[in-house]
């Protein structure tokens, strides 16, 4: 006896497409790819974390449009090449002030009203020879800026990079250990499976989040932390959910005329028996992939994840969300709104996956 090892590629993916939920969502996942892998040539701003502060445009509401006087910095400006910006963004070679108005005296120097707030503004003289040809540009913050005068959409356009790359990772760890742990205990079963089960019981015993906090605190507050601590925390449903189907397949004829052919254990495990229960697995990678991207934002909120400057949607709440109640309650609702908007998308995602591969 013998059962194909997976449903054929094209069959699942005309099952999935018929899915309207699971295609949005597919959608979008696919769009916040491309956001997070060219963030820096997307975003507005895209000096390093999008950290370009001017205070005295601070707490603005969407759509305000501003005009500022370009002034080069004083220390050289590095031309960094295509695949560095892609990574870490180029730095602002210009200082931006912004300004109520300005007007060229004598063709040599220009007067202009830096704008300091509301109904205030001092007046400053600049030489042109200072200046570069093209010293004056208008800028709009389609999402308004932040306490410390930051471009809102920047900064959520490249947070959009720490999301899925928590989740990703998550997923990577967690799949990596719930797999190779679910096997095992569901193939060899006795004391193998006993010994398991204690250990998974164990993890599963302690909250999620109280057990994200404790391994946080042991390795520090960072970027790849945030990765490990996540990670850690997310395999006992693989590992559960693999340890089941694994019982169920190892009592199936086909598994059984493997050990008559003499195929070594690792063999029967990795080629007869994980491809057919991808199906399953792919499923809860999803539903894994959203809840990092949920957990990662509360870590943040916390202060004991991301850490400023570099932009995350969570930390990005915490910094904003006393103006919820004020007068600019967008600067917290935005990067609300993009952790609801992905983490639907991974759950649409992942319940078309289940019925396009008949999951039961």
């Amino acid at each position: 006896m013998s059962i194909p090892s997976s449903l054929p590629g094209q069959a699942v993916w005309n099952r999935l497409k018929k899915n309207r939920g699971a295609v949005a969502g597919l959608i979008i996942i696919v769009f916040s790819i491309i956001t997070a892998v060219f963030s820096y040539f997307i975003a507005p701003d895209s000096s390093p974390y999008a950290n370009r502060i001017i205070l005295e445009i601070r707490k603005q509401k969407p759509g305000f449009t501003k005009t500022f006087l370009k002034i080069p910095k004083d220390r050289p400006i590095d031309k960094n090449g295509f695949f560095y910006r892609l990574v870490y963004g180029t730095d602002d070679r210009f200082e931006f002030i912004p300004i109520n108005s300005y007007q060229l005296i004598n063709r040599d120097s220009v007067s202009v009203l830096k704008f300091i707030d509301d109904g205030v503004e001092e007046e400053k003289v600049f030489s042109l020879k200072q200046l570069p040809p093209s010293f004056i540009t208008v800028k709009k913050f389609w999402l308004g800026t932040d306490k410390f005068g930051r471009d809102i959409l920047s900064r959520i356009i490249i947070g959009t990079r720490v999301s899925l790359s928590v989740g990703f990772i998550t997923v990577v760890i967690s799949l990596t250990i719930g797999v190779l742990l679910g096997s095992l205990a569901g193939y060899f079963r006795g004391r193998v499976d006993n010994a398991i089960m204690w250990f998974i019981n164990i993890i599963w015993s302690i909250p999620t989040l109280l057990l994200v906090f404790a391994i946080t605190f042991a390795l520090g507050k960072g970027f790849w932390q945030v990765f490990i601590a996540v990670g850690l925390t997310m395999w006992v449903n693989v590992a559960r959910l693999v340890r089941g189907q694994v019982l169920s397949l190892r009592e199936l004829e086909y598994i059984e005329a493997t050990r008559v052919l003499g195929f070594s254990h690792f063999r029967t495990i990795l080629k007869h028996i994980l491809p057919n229960i991808m199906g399953p697995v792919l499923v809860i990678a999803a539903s894994n992939f959203a809840s990092a991207i949920v957990i990662e934002a509360g870590l943040s909120f916390l202060g004991v994840g991301v850490q400023p400057p570099q932009p995350s949607w969570g930390l990005m709440i915490k910094e904003n969300y006393n103006f919820i109640i004020t007068q600019n309650p967008m600067l917290a609702l935005a990067p609300g709104f993009a952790i609801m908007l992905l983490v639907l998308a991974f759950n649409l995602l992942g319940n078309g996956l289940r019925d396009a591969l008949d999951v039961r």
